[in-house]
């Protein structure tokens, strides 16, 4: 891994787990010398994460983390609720029941990560039950775009910043009624119905907490 890489991959990590948030401004320098390079890794780096919407480059400031924009995180997170649901729904028709305990592995984590207040690791677990939910769909284009979606959410704003411990003690027991489902093979239009409001929730807690 070059340099430019590592730096690349730092400064993403460091975004997406809310140790730069948004408006956080990113000094060349600085990052320079803790990593022991010149400011030129640094810098092609930072173009990089401007390509993924993470980073904007401000007069007089230089890069910044990107705002989060509440529409556009609203919206997006609609759009996945609509299509997580339907692959799941797919993906339910064909759910091997040897990996119902995984389900029930991750949310038991999540459960602890809420115990410990630490919502990052909540955001990434919730991250993972989910992508197992749909990992059988059949539909792979759907996937595709499921997945590209989530890179949107990540440019938008950082992991775990949509959970708060109201709406995540919530989720959790969503979940449980999720694996209910795909354990019974319940039909899939009831578990799209459920996976679709289950997101949906989010999108309201959202935004009812900053309204």
């Amino acid at each position: 891994m070059n340099k430019q890489q590592f730096a690349y991959k730092l400064l993403r990590a460091r975004i997406l787990d809310g140790t730069y948030g948004p408006g956080y401004r990113i000094v060349i320098d600085q990052i320079a010398r803790e990593i022991e390079t010149s400011a030129i890794p640094i810098r092609e780096a930072l173009r990089q994460l401007e390509s993924d919407g993470l980073i904007q480059f401000k007069p007089y400031s230089g890069a910044i983390v990107t705002p989060i924009n509440e529409n556009e995180y609203l919206e997006t997170l609609s759009v996945l609720a609509v299509i997580e649901g339907y692959a799941t729904a797919i993906s339910g028709q064909h759910f091997p029941l040897d990996r119902i305990p995984d389900l029930k592995e991750i949310n038991q984590s999540m459960k602890q990560a809420l115990e410990e207040l630490d919502f990052v690791s909540f955001g990434k677990h919730n991250r993972l039950f989910h992508g197992l939910t749909y990992e059988y769909c059949e539909n792979k284009y759907l996937v595709e775009n499921i997945r590209s979606t989530w890179k949107r959410l990540d440019s938008i704003r950082r992991a775990g910043s949509a959970f708060m411990p109201v709406r995540a003690k919530e989720s959790v027991l969503e979940h449980d009624e999720i694996i209910r489902l795909l354990e019974q093979r319940a039909a899939p239009e009831k578990i799209e119905a459920f996976v679709r409001e289950h997101k949906l929730n989010t999108v309201k807690s959202f935004y009812h907490q900053r309204h």
